[in-house]
């Protein structure tokens, strides 16, 4: 598994870095010598579908990486150092909402990616230019026909008329998107093969993208993308809206170039360091640290699960079992600044991300990978859907889903929600763990002063004991605390939702302790 280099160092003139060390090795090959006249080709919605399928009836061959050797090895610094002209954006001064910036290659991304403009069915490749971007030193920049490493999204997003970044695709199939007063937290990817495995991970790539220009007072783009890898090919169409929340509505389709067990269908990467329920193993002077706090998973039966990350000691896989799930994703629920007092990185103002599949995904699970980290500078965590049955060489596997980048999941609940996790030492008792649970959310909201809640909880082994059930006013909610006695065990699933007479009144919420 590959712990991704994540976008900590504030980066200049507006630049993000997406996180990718781990990348896949790409053969050397030069790029090309002699720039040609801009070819034109017909494109409708089946032309990369078209193209990925074709592709993966041939062997892999990656895209050129091999770069003149005055940015053969820049470092960050260097590489944030090459910066594009904002005024030489594509699209810009056509008052159009959104404009489009890309990338130099070098540092970690130097696969050479192809970008293209659509307009009215006709595609045209983005021709490179060094004055694209100006730079910091003058001596690196090289008159080579370089191309670009990736694209950044720019639209209006917090103030009318100001051009913001609000969405990157860079490196490998990584990309990120913010809805409108959020910063950059968690990424997503086109697709995962071997996440968790010791054996190691195959990173796709993105290859090549096609920006259809919008009409004039449209408030939405399309993005399509190639994706290339050993394994699989795959085509993509984003329909982005940024907004209030960022919704990207997401057509993909997969063609496998050889039988795939441990697939990964919409990948969510984001970073976990510590919270209140896992702080005894680190040493800092904030309460939390973390892009995102919680899986929630919306099974298909109906279930709403929330599963707090941790930040364990060894590599730890959960696999949640279902059937055509409503949804699932890496969620940020602490809003305010007290929950990090940290006045760099406001961890309180990064993105949940929900994924809402669209249509039958059948059988599978929602998978989530857990990896230790010494720091907040590697993203280590992952999750995504696992489809039950391989994907088999030959075959074309689709799959649509919509994700939501914002502040929660896009709709409400009449459940009561986990609002915090604490564990800690029980006094005079080292046998046992401490957990406390906060519940907030709609069940409370006119709640009679004799109102009676109860836990159901269970520990798969291990013992609980000591349950109480009180109001916390301080939250306009309840707070539930209970004592875990492992015994001998070395790991243990636990599970508790507060209910009243007439069952449950809350999300179930789930945790897997260990020592």
């Amino acid at each position: 598994m590959s712990i991704l280099r994540r976008d900590l160092v504030k980066l200049g003139a507006g630049m993000s870095l997406m996180g990718a060390s781990g990348r896949m090795a790409y053969a050397q090959s030069a790029p090309p010598a002699v720039k040609q006249a801009p070819k034109t080709v017909p494109f409708d919605n089946g032309t990369v579908r078209a193209i990925a399928e074709k592709l993966s009836r041939s062997p892999y061959a990656p895209p050129p990486q091999s770069l003149p050797s005055a940015i053969a090895n820049l470092d960050f610094d260097q590489f944030r150092g090459i910066v594009f002209n904002p005024d030489r954006a594509l699209w810009h001064g056509q008052n159009l909402a959104f404009e489009v910036e890309f990338f130099p290659r070098g540092f970690l991304y130097k696969p050479r990616i192809g970008m293209n403009e659509v307009i009215g069915g006709q595609s045209t490749p983005i021709a490179y230019d060094p004055d694209l971007f100006t730079y910091a030193n003058s001596m690196l920049r090289v008159t080579d026909d370089l191309g670009f490493a990736g694209l950044r999204l720019r639209y209006a997003i917090n103030t009318p008329g100001v051009m913001e970044e609000c969405a990157v695709f860079l490196g490998a199939s990584y990309f990120r998107a913010v809805a409108k007063g959020q910063n950059y937290g968690l990424s997503a990817r086109g697709f995962g093969n071997g996440t968790g495995n010791s054996k190691g991970e195959e990173f796709a790539l993105f290859r090549e993208f096609w920006l259809e220009k919008p009409e004039p007072g449209v408030e939405s783009v399309v993005i399509h993308a190639l994706l290339d890898s050993p394994s699989v090919t795959g085509a993509f169409r984003f329909t982005i809206r940024p907004g209030d929340t960022t919704v990207f509505d997401v057509q993909s389709s997969f063609f496998p170039r050889q039988d795939i067990t441990e697939s990964g269908i919409a990948p969510l990467t984001g970073m976990f360091y510590f919270d209140a329920n896992e702080h005894n193993h680190v040493d800092d002077w904030r309460p939390a640290a973390h892009d995102s706090e919680a899986l929630q998973v919306w099974t298909g039966s109906g279930q709403q699960l929330y599963r707090p990350l941790v930040n364990p000691t060894d590599l730890q896989f959960s696999a949640f079992q279902d059937s055509s799930p409503h949804g699932f994703g890496l969620m940020q629920r602490k809003r305010s600044f007290h929950d990090y007092e940290d006045l760099a990185l406001n961890y309180e103002k990064r993105p949940s991300l929900w994924i809402e599949p669209i249509g039958n995904w059948g059988d599978g699970a929602v998978d989530l990978v857990e990896i230790p980290t010494p720091n907040e500078v590697n993203d280590n965590i992952v999750s995504f859907w696992r489809p039950k049955a391989p994907l088999k060489a030959g075959q074309e596997y689709s799959f649509t889903y919509r994700m939501y980048w914002g502040w929660d999941t896009p709709w409400p609940t009449p459940l009561a929600r986990v609002g915090g996790t604490r564990i800690g030492a029980v006094t005079d008792h080292s046998e046992a763990r401490m957990f406390v649970i906060d519940f907030t959310g709609a069940p409370f909201q006119n709640v009679p002063q004799d109102a009676h809640f109860h836990l159901i909880s269970q520990s798969t082994p291990g013992t609980i004991r000591n349950v109480v059930v009180e109001p916390n006013p301080n939250i306009k909610g309840w707070r539930t605390t209970f004592e875990f006695v492992p015994g001998d065990a070395k790991a243990s699933e636990l599970q508790a939702q507060l209910a009243n007479d007439q069952g449950p009144i809350s999300e179930k919420w789930m945790y897997r302790w260990t020592p």
